[in-house]
């Protein structure tokens, strides 16, 4: 019996040193991942929050004399109506880039490719993925040619005798909610595009023999089994057009008199134009804050609509 006890504490003895000697094995090859990560994404983060709350500057006395002035740069900003004009316009950007444009047009190019030939899908998607990898300056480029009052725009609709627009001073704000929705749909259809290819098509031809229609297929099938797909694209297209400030700036420049100045471009302008760095970056943490804040409402939402829509439900036509 004591010879049995003592094998059986030998061999937990052995397991145990086993999982330690795995688990300094992991933190060994994590390390040098984790330094970085300590020394180029928690160190900054850490500065603005502190700068968020100081009234540090680039030039003048401030530079040199940092103090503490707790939330004086947020209440500063929520007075200043260009701060005000900055987030309805983040918001306008958001609605119609990310949410009805990169993420319609994302499920839509990808229902319309499921069960496609190989070869189409293959020239839909390396089209659509061009304008994802194209560098937002590249992109901003094109797309200033693009609405030039002699760029492609105006000669296509000068063919049917329609006057010319200035688009990036009479329309700018479409003309950047354009351009950012060719920048980013692919992301979205790719990702679509995997949950749509991954749902069984036993479950859906399953679905058409008992009547259920394409709008139910749809509603009552593959949105509650492609969820999770929908909660991950809506978080990470949210925060990046909310990010979004290469393309707007160089199309824009945030004009004009403000049009397009979202909350990224109007922090730039304060933190390293107006070289208050303090209050840029108390703009930085409201923008990180709205963006948490939308990403929460997106994951809740879809876990509510999936529990209401995992009930069962009479889908027959």
């Amino acid at each position: 019996m004591r010879a049995n006890e003592n094998i059986t504490r030998t061999s937990m003895g052995f397991e145990a040193q086993r999982n330690k000697n795995k688990n300094l094995r992991a933190a060994v090859l994590f390390s040098p991942a984790i330094l970085l990560i300590a020394l180029f994404y928690a160190q900054p983060m850490v500065l603005a929050v502190f700068f968020s709350f100081t009234n540090r500057a680039m030039t003048g006395i401030n530079a040199r004399i940092v103090q503490f002035v707790g939330f004086a740069n947020f209440v500063k900003a929520f007075q200043d109506p260009k701060f005000v004009k900055a987030v309805y316009n983040t918001l306008v950007f958001l609605f119609f880039s990310g949410i009805l444009g990169q993420q319609v047009f994302g499920f839509f190019i990808a229902m319309l490719m499921k069960k496609k030939n190989p070869w189409l899908r293959r020239a839909v998607g390396m089209t659509v993925i061009a304008g994802w990898i194209t560098p937002e300056i590249v992109c901003a480029f094109i797309f200033a040619a693009f609405f030039a009052r002699s760029g492609t725009l105006n000669t296509i609709i000068g063919s049917v005798n329609i006057p010319a627009v200035s688009w990036l001073f009479t329309f700018p704000m479409v003309s950047v909610i354009i351009a950012n929705i060719w920048k980013g749909t692919a992301y979205s259809m790719l990702m679509f595009q995997a949950a749509l290819d991954g749902i069984s098509e036993d479950i859906l031809e399953a679905a058409l023999i008992d009547g259920a229609g394409p709008l139910h297929t749809l509603r009552y099938i593959i949105i509650p089994m492609i969820k999770t797909t929908f909660s991950i694209t809506f978080v990470n297209v949210t925060l990046g057009t909310l990010g979004s400030f290469v393309l707007i700036y160089a199309l824009t420049g945030g004009g004009p008199s403000g049009a397009t100045t979202t909350l990224a471009v109007f922090m730039y302008e304060k933190a390293f134009v107006a070289y208050q760095v303090g209050y840029g970056m108390a703009i930085a943490l409201i923008l990180l804050a709205i963006g948490a804040l939308f990403s929460f409402l997106y994951v809740r939402s879809m876990k509510e609509s999936s529990t209401s829509i995992g009930q069962p439900k009479q889908v027959l036509l």
